[in-house]
């Protein structure tokens, strides 16, 4: 990346030295590069997580059991960048939260490379808990590198950042996913820790680059608030230890007594969250409808993500078993199908930016509650095809690898236009109230439609099976095709908002 750094004039707010990163500010390259090596050891390890899980020299689990917990560890990665959030604001400011959040999770990923199941569940916990902590702070000192939303070099940060997401998580199932593979599971795991640990290094000697507002408690809590949280938080944790020091000693522990608390709460949080918006008496009408009509995408979004996540679960151990994975007659490490989407995305993204933009100008744009639409739809579409390889390895032969590849492209152009497109509108129709709070809001349908998942996996539902896939098919369909024939009432409520 030195190459790239080009001498530039110093644009007004913008820190550290005259030099720049693609003629954006220096600290860009320094949360880019943070992102890249966090991701590649997210994604990495997240590609080996379920064939591990299956695997006879792994945890040897079945599939609806891997499948709730690789849920359950999504949900929980979403649901903690609520707390996350509000621990950067309130306790030590983004900058440092994020270097706790780098350190947090590279030793969840060493503690998932000791050969044991016990440890292997701890460090699940570990990288979770880290990855809460990193994922809305690393974006909110992206946007403190900027002179404010008018900034014109704003948006172009922002994609650049995008990229290094997608480059880290392109390169990591061709490394960590062939090494744990090929070679050894926990070797594997060690590499992604290595990733964490490039990561966090490089964000040390950068942090220098960083805008300073990055370095401050936006509201930091009083020595009261400090106190009162403190003993709150004990007592959740003492209590949390004597309830599960009980279920162990009276020998009914199973690990279902960990995933259904976290399920649930993936459930019931977010509806919890959105009904205390909309009750909230301060928000003006205005503010009121938008949020009637966010509801509408919030709940496509969890039908969304419920399937579009089972890519990574649900779609991997059926190629474990039941695909052919090779390409021209040379095979593959199962983990590679996990490239797929972000070399995908990056290819298409630029496209269909550049065909909103040009249909903006024609005055043609499709509206948000179209897109979503569309994009329900088409991910429904990927299970439908999806019955196809099913019914294939049904008859005793193993699907062509160009099956899944056909599903994983199907649910990339959903997700183009699902997923920018909820970002953007959350921060439009945000009530000014909880403007910081929305994005975490947003993460919230991420947890809804995963723990789903592993409400269906922790009761036994086998989620390959030609009858189930089918039904979640039609489920986001039918969804895709209610918020279609609503569109213009959601386009009411939404006000301005376009």
């Amino acid at each position: 990346m030195a190459s790239s750094l080009t001498k530039g004039s110093l644009q007004p707010g913008t820190p550290g030295t005259g030099k720049t990163f693609f003629g954006h500010p220096r600290g860009l390259a320094t949360l880019f590069m943070t992102e890249m090596w966090e991701r590649f050891s997210y994604y990495g390890m997240r590609a080996l997580l379920p064939l591990y899980l299956v695997a006879p020299a792994g945890l040897h689990l079945d599939a609806a059991t891997a499948t709730a917990i690789y849920s359950v560890y999504l949900s929980l990665v979403y649901l903690l960048a609520l707390p996350g959030g509000w621990f950067a604001d309130r306790v030590l400011g983004p900058r440092r939260t994020v270097a706790v959040a780098g350190t947090v999770i590279m030793l969840g990923h060493l503690t998932l490379a000791l050969p044991s199941a016990g440890t292997f569940y701890a460090g699940l916990g570990l990288v979770a808990i880290g990855s809460g902590l990193l994922k809305a702070n690393i974006s909110t000192m992206v946007g403190h590198l900027y002179d404010g939303p008018e900034d014109p070099r704003r948006d172009g940060g922002f994609t650049l950042f995008y990229i290094g997401i997608n480059v880290g998580a392109f390169a990591a199932p061709l490394v960590i996913g062939t090494v744990g593979q090929n070679v050894n599971w926990h070797l594997g795991f060690a590499l992604a820790a290595l990733g964490m640990a490039l990561g966090l290094a490089q964000f040390l000697l950068g942090t220098r680059h960083l805008s300073p507002r990055s370095n401050v408690v936006p509201t930091p809590l009083s020595a009261q608030e400090k106190s009162a949280t403190l003993r709150k938080a004990a007592l959740w944790a003492a209590v949390a230890a004597v309830f599960y020091a009980v279920v162990g000693f009276s020998g009914v522990y199973t690990l279902n007594w960990v995933m259904v608390p976290i399920i649930v709460a993936g459930l019931v949080i977010p509806v919890m969250v959105l009904a205390r918006i909309k009750r909230d008496k301060e928000l003006d009408r205005t503010e009121q409808s938008r949020m009637s009509a966010y509801i509408w995408f919030f709940v496509a979004a969890a039908v969304f993500w419920m399937i579009y996540d089972q890519g990574g679960s649900t779609l991997s151990i059926f190629a474990d078993g039941r695909a052919e994975n090779s390409v021209f007659g040379r095979h593959f490490p199962v983990s590679w199908y996990q490239s797929v989407n972000p070399v995908m995305i990056m290819a298409f993204a630029p496209v269909f930016a550049a065909l909103w933009l040009a249909l903006a100008r024609r005055g043609k744009e499709p509206s948000t509650a179209t897109k979503f639409a569309l994009g329900l739809i088409l991910v429904g579409a990927s299970f439908f095809l999806f019955l196809a390889p099913l019914s294939i390895a049904g008859d005793g032969h193993k699907a062509a690898a160009l099956w899944l590849v056909a599903i994983y492209f199907v649910q990339t152009v959903g997700e183009l236009l699902l997923s920018p497109v909820g970002l953007s509108v959350t921060t439009k129709m945000a009530p000014a109230k909880y403007a910081s709070q929305m994005m975490g809001v947003w993460f919230l349908a991420v947890t809804a439609g995963d723990a789903t998942t592993g409400l269906l996996g922790v009761a036994g539902v086998n989620l390959d099976k030609m009858g189930i896939v089918a039904l979640e098919a039609a489920l986001a369909v039918v969804a895709g095709t209610a918020v279609w024939l609503y569109r213009n009432k959601v386009k009411q409520l939404m006000g301005d908002v376009n």
